[in-house]
């Protein structure tokens, strides 16, 4: 599966969109009041993407797993320290509500932090290359 992702800025107009396998959607990310660039940085994208992939995995992992889930809450933050440094102290919480056992709502945590997608690309340091 190859995602990608499009921002295209100008006076003229802001467009972003995602492409996944050839499936492109556009997203609602309106421009800055100046009109150049995002009025949502990379830093909080990052975040969404951090909580968008956290949530996501957990129905996915609570189907496979047979774990009834109504609802999750899931947060994810870190700090960020100046221009061109890092992300540091990423952090996420989780709630769900579930009729399952806190046993059961325990591992479907557990086993959904170890195949988080995101996260695992995140905690393995993938170098990333311009073209």
């Amino acid at each position: 599966m190859r995602i990608s992702a499009a921002v295209d800025s100008s006076a003229a107009g802001h467009a972003v969109s995602v492409e996944t396998d050839g499936k492109v959607q556009a997203l609602a990310v309106p421009a800055k009041p100046s009109g150049h660039g995002s009025a949502v940085n990379g830093g909080e994208l990052l975040m969404l993407a951090l909580a968008t992939c956290y949530c996501n995995d957990l129905y996915r992992e609570a189907q496979r797993l047979g774990i009834p889930i109504d609802g999750a809450h899931v947060q994810a933050s870190a700090e960020f320290a100046g221009v061109g440094l890092a992300a540091s102290d990423i952090r996420y919480t989780a709630a769900i509500r579930s009729a399952a056992s806190a046993e059961d709502v325990a591992r479907l945590l557990r086993e959904t932090d170890a195949v988080a997608e995101v996260h695992n690309t995140i905690r393995a340091g993938v170098q990333v290359t311009r073209l």
